[in-house]
């Protein structure tokens, strides 16, 4: 049976990615979108042209606007939220902009959902960020990375948030309106607490995005700034995991509602910015990068890798896409893609 599926964002990164999935085995799909990214309207047109011109619908809309979500809304089966502002640095300098994408936005996308007929289900992308600094844990230095020093796993579910940053509250207000809206009014919602998602269909910029953005940049020849000592580290998590992990809690709804999830590529994948991705990507380029040093920015965690046990053992997830094979795949995409940079 084919569902309806509603993408707010759907012409990002991570929403063109889902809507390649759902449109391959046949699914119908909405995406809305205000097409304020840049690669926005470039993966549209990717779209249209691997699937033809009325494959989907497209609606171009804000979710800042009730009225525009609400009937965007009403025939979903699914809604896969992913709209937003995607930048701490940018919510730093224009929180309004960000609340309101964010924080609002969320809670029309909720509301649309709630008065919807359709008892559709909701998949809220958060991220790593509502667990802020995470100062009480204590981290080593090792010659290469910053790692905990107790979390053996990463971090879990149940470390308390502590919003940091514009981005961090409007995202974390939005992370648990969704978890209450199962609560109070029984809706079918999941939150997806997101570590760094790297993949194609990714224009990174220089404070989002930034494997894609470092992958961009030494091969188009523009300046890499590598921001504090470059050891910070992440839990990278190929997108086409992520998507698994979407599919997953959909399948298991009646488990997954009201949950939330850590959803990042965990021990097995970390990274640490630049003394492990430079020379990866060194090797990659066939030749040495020259790289600016900047302080360190508001809001950036010296470690952050996520503890994805409860997904794991509730909905049966784990990242399949290793680090090596993951980062490669991306070089090749951007090689094949320069044009579009």
């Amino acid at each position: 049976m084919t569902c309806n599926y509603l993408i707010t964002g759907g012409a990002g990164f991570i929403g063109s990615n889902y809507a390649q999935k759902l449109l391959q085995r046949g699914e119908s799909v909405t995406i809305f979108d205000n097409l304020s990214r840049a690669g926005a309207p470039r993966n549209i047109a990717w779209l249209q042209k691997e699937f033809g011109e009325n494959a989907f619908r497209l609606i171009v809309g804000d979710v800042r606007s009730a009225d525009q979500m609400a009937d965007a809304a009403k025939d979903a089966d699914i809604i896969v939220h992913l709209a937003g502002q995607v930048a701490v640095t940018t919510s730093v300098t224009n929180p309004r902009d960000d609340f309101e994408a964010n924080a609002l936005g969320t809670f029309n996308a909720l509301e649309a959902a709630r008065l919807s007929q359709r008892d559709p289900i909701f998949i809220y992308s958060s991220t790593n960020k509502v667990y802020g600094g995470m100062d009480d844990v204590e981290l080593i230095e090792e010659a290469t990375r910053w790692l905990y020093k107790d979390l053996t796993k990463g971090c879990p579910e149940t470390q308390p948030l502590d919003f940091h940053s514009p981005y961090g509250c409007s995202k974390g207000t939005g992370d648990q309106y969704v978890r209450d809206y199962a609560r109070i009014y029984g809706l079918r919602s999941v939150v997806f607490r997101q570590s760094c998602i790297y993949g194609p269909r990714q224009f990174g910029v220089e404070d989002q995005g930034w494997l894609a953005w470092m992958t961009i940049a030494a091969m188009t020849g523009r300046q890499i700034t590598v921001y504090g000592d470059g050891k910070q580290v992440r839990d990278v998590l190929h997108v086409y995991d992520l998507l698994n992990g979407y599919d997953a809690a959909i399948e298991k709804i009646d488990q997954a509602k009201g949950q939330v999830y850590n959803m990042g590529g965990g021990t097995r994948n970390l990274l640490s910015i630049w003394t492990e991705f430079g020379p990866i990507l060194e090797k990659l380029l066939g030749k040495k990068i020259e790289v600016a040093r900047g302080d360190w920015r508001p809001g950036d965690q010296r470690v952050f890798y996520a503890d994805y046990t409860k997904a794991k053992n509730e909905l049966g997830w784990e990242p399949k896409i290793d680090l090596e094979e993951g980062v490669e795949m991306l070089f090749e995409w951007v090689k094949a893609n320069k044009d579009l940079f």
